[in-house]
């Protein structure tokens, strides 16, 4: 009886210490990354496409403008305007095993695109200053529904440096990215599409 009543108390106060443990978000190059883009909130930097292997008009003579608008100890908001276009904003969010990566894309009325919330969760531990988020299993099943299967193989990579941040897509065949000058930031854009309340 006297064994039993041990065995008891012993798992009992594992149960215990178990539950008190602190939750390991993700790894420290994750969180230094997470860390360096919260830095950023509420300021604005303007951008340049360096590479565009598919040449998209999308971009051509088009103001680019990053806003880290919204932070919060498991997110952050970058709304990436290009000229007018106040569709796209880029989600970093803290998740159990790493970071993941959304693109929120809504129309000028504030409703969903039909391609949004797509992106990519890291893999990988990545350094402090890049992360790359390959992507997920709902983002392939989304492009092969809508029709873009070229899109399956997308990894996207963010870089956090001192005095750039950069945004990259990659996939066989296709390479686009955005460099942000850190050293000067701008006046804030107005609120992307759908967020202005």
């Amino acid at each position: 009886m006297k064994f039993y009543l041990l065995l008891t108390g012993l798992i009992l106060s594992s149960v215990s210490a178990a539950a008190t443990l602190p939750t390991q978000h993700s790894h420290p190059t994750h969180q230094a990354f997470f860390d360096s883009l919260a830095a950023l909130c509420g300021k604005a930097f303007a951008g340049k496409v360096v590479v565009d292997n598919a040449r998209s008009d999308a971009f051509t003579n088009k103001r680019l403008v990053m806003h880290v608008r919204e932070c919060s100890d498991d997110k952050i908001a970058i709304p990436f305007h290009v000229g007018e276009d106040r569709s796209r904003t880029w989600i970093i969010t803290r998740t159990g095993s790493g970071l993941s990566l959304k693109h929120d894309h809504r129309h000028e009325d504030g409703s969903e695109d039909a391609v949004t919330m797509y992106g990519g969760i890291t893999s990988t531990p990545g350094f402090k200053q890049v992360q790359a988020f390959a992507a997920d299993s709902y983002t392939q099943w989304m492009f092969a529904e809508k029709g873009l299967p070229q899109s399956i193989g997308n990894v996207w990579k963010m870089y956090v440096y001192p005095d750039s941040f950069s945004y990259q897509l990659v996939r066989e065949g296709r390479e686009f990215r955005v460099d942000f000058d850190l050293n000067q930031a701008i006046d804030t854009p107005p609120a992307p599409w759908g967020a202005e309340n």
